[in-house]
């Protein structure tokens, strides 16, 4: 059976490069699969729709354009704010810090800059756009029982994710 739009619980390994790159920024070979049901939003849309029609075993190299990926590039996603919220924070430019949103949900941030009255971050994810070239081998592919369907969590899978960064388009 291949890989479905909707309701096909993938296993990948896979490595990730930026486009014209030759420097891994993601991988989970020789690590624990990336386990996810399809239609569930778990990963890149890019990834998850150059998966489909895949089958368990087969591999292949995905350019990912950006728009696909992490989205393009927002400025209006930076900010400055003043030192004192970063108290206690030994800050480096390039450092990535993580908070709470609004709505409680997790939110990544880059410093890009700071002196002793502001730090500037920003809010666009670091692969941001970055045209991203996966090479990826499916491990193993099924179709989603009724309560993996239901819940879209893997059973039996933790909730796996990425490795590093939040890659592979984890969100």
């Amino acid at each position: 059976m291949a890989i479905q739009n909707e309701n096909s619980v993938v296993a990948i390994e896979y490595e990730v490069k930026e486009a014209g790159s030759s420097e891994i920024v993601d991988s989970n070979k020789g690590g624990h699969p990336l386990e996810f049901i399809t239609g569930k939003g778990h990963i890149i849309p890019g990834l998850e729709n150059a998966l489909v029609g895949m089958e368990k075993g087969q591999s292949g190299d995905m350019l990912i354009k950006a728009a696909d990926a992490y989205g393009e590039i927002n400025p209006e996603a930076k900010q400055s704010l003043p030192i004192e919220q970063f108290e206690g924070v030994d800050l480096r430019v390039g450092m990535t810090l993580y908070g709470q949103g609004e709505h409680g949900q997790t939110i990544q941030v880059t410093v890009t800059a700071f002196d002793d009255n502001e730090v500037s971050i920003d809010f666009n994810h670091p692969l941001a756009g970055k045209d991203l070239m996966f090479a990826v081998t499916v491990l193993d592919e099924r179709e989603a029982t009724a309560e993996e369907a239901a819940t879209g969590q893997v059973e039996g899978s933790g909730g796996s994710c990425c490795s590093t960064h939040g890659g592979c388009g984890c969100d």
